[in-house]
């Protein structure tokens, strides 16, 4: 393990920034939290177009279903979804 001492100035400053970030982080999950909900997943995309994980990969691949990652899980948002199942 190493030890790295800082100065009490230097520690106050970064904990002073440390706290206006997670107070921005928690207005922003106040103002956009209950969005996740409209989000799907993988699974639930191949269960509304009744296709396998495989076809999924290609859609996103060939650029068909626009999609976001976070930590290495795919979503997607429902009305990208809907036009697929429109065409």
């Amino acid at each position: 393990m190493e030890i790295v001492n800082i100065e009490a100035k230097t520690f106050e400053a970064m904990l002073s920034k440390f706290e206006s970030f997670a107070i921005r982080m928690e207005h922003l999950c106040h103002l956009y939290g209950g969005r996740e909900s409209e989000w799907l997943d993988n699974q639930d995309v191949c269960m509304l177009l009744n296709i396998s994980p495989r076809t999924l990969q290609t859609l996103r691949d060939n650029g068909t279903l626009a999609y976001s990652q976070i930590n290495h899980k795919t979503y997607y948002k429902p009305e990208d979804v809907y036009n697929i199942i429109e065409k």
